[in-house]
């Protein structure tokens, strides 16, 4: 009776160990790009966001920079939580040492379509910047780019908040923003006015000239001479004032004297700073890949309309595969 009791015993013990490793394996289900390894609850997201990512890092650097990133040396690690009701956010870090940039580790959560068309290429964006100006940037010119390429529900829940903080004395001096360089204890405000200025300086150079202004920026540590440069505004605080009257009428588009000159190319460098010895061979993009709008679309808008384009009737639910080196 006692042999039994151990027998049963030992049966299930075995029985809930493999139960536990199902469950855990199956929240820990993983797949691999030329530039990132992915965890993920199932095999199908992991697939999904590794091949997003993979499509983000191409079409985003082309269009911050006008050019592909070259293949990292190592991937980068995505741990991703997914679930209907999880609040969207990440987090990317990675290290700068002597001119290079490295051990990149990125966390994600949300549902799959708040992560696929809005935290993961809002992190891409991250690795961009990092990859291509090898320095930290003052906290509104990063966090505002990247909130640029969230979906517009997102977006549009920073304006929301950006006219609250104004309302409520939370706004920042743009002397003071422009010398951060790490997040102050109120950090929204600083998520609101730097996604609101990014905008507003996009729209009248478009990204490249942004990202041109911003190197300028970081070089010679004079913000005033660079908003000269590239958008023709005279200091900070000209800039300030000019900004706040944008947000008082409701953000209106730039003349169209201006939204033309944005399909003009900004000077930028011709050397793409990656990271990897092995670069990741040309390819040439879509002309859907080329677009440098402002408005970011998801990735399942721009797979309906090249589905639309091929003449057939269904919504593609994977996206667009990804050409790897």
């Amino acid at each position: 009776m006692q042999v039994g009791q151990i027998r049963f015993r030992v049966f299930f013990l075995l029985a809930l160990l493999v139960g536990l490793f199902a469950t855990t394996a199956g929240q820990a289900a993983g797949y691999r790009t030329a530039n990132f390894v992915i965890e993920a609850p199932s095999d199908q997201l992991a697939r999904r966001i590794g091949d997003a990512a993979e499509q983000y890092r191409h079409d985003l650097a082309v269009e911050w920079t006008g050019q592909p990133l070259p293949r990292w040396s190592r991937p980068c690690p995505i741990t991703a939580q997914v679930a209907p009701n999880l609040g969207a956010g990440g987090a990317t870090s990675f290290v700068f040492d002597r001119g290079e940039v490295f051990n990149w580790t990125m966390s994600i959560q949300g549902s799959e379509e708040r992560i696929l068309d809005s935290v993961l290429p809002h992190e891409i964006t991250h690795t961009i910047f990092a990859s291509h100006f090898r320095q930290p940037l003052p906290r509104w010119a990063d966090e505002g780019a990247c909130t640029t390429v969230e979906h517009p529900v997102e977006r549009a829940r920073q304006h929301r908040m950006l006219i609250e903080f104004l309302r409520t004395g939370r706004g920042i001096a743009f002397p003071e923003m422009f010398a951060m360089r790490e997040y102050p204890a109120d950090v929204l405000p600083l998520y609101a006015q730097g996604y609101s200025l990014a905008r507003y300086l996009i729209e009248r150079g478009g990204r490249r000239r942004y990202v041109a202004f911003v190197g300028d920026g970081l070089d010679s540590n004079d913000w005033a001479t660079a908003l000269g440069r590239h958008y023709g505004v005279g200091d900070l605080a000209n800039l300030q004032q000019t900004w706040l009257d944008w947000v008082k009428k409701g953000c209106p588009a730039p003349p169209a004297a201006i939204a033309a000159v944005i399909s003009e190319p900004a000077t930028w460098s011709p050397t793409t700073r990656g990271q990897s010895p092995d670069p990741a061979p040309s390819r040439q993009p879509s002309p859907e890949r080329l677009a440098t709008t402002t408005s970011r679309q998801s990735i399942y808008v721009l797979q309906a309309r090249r589905t639309q384009r091929q003449g057939s009737s269904s919504l593609a639910t994977e996206p667009a595969p990804v050409s790897r080196p």
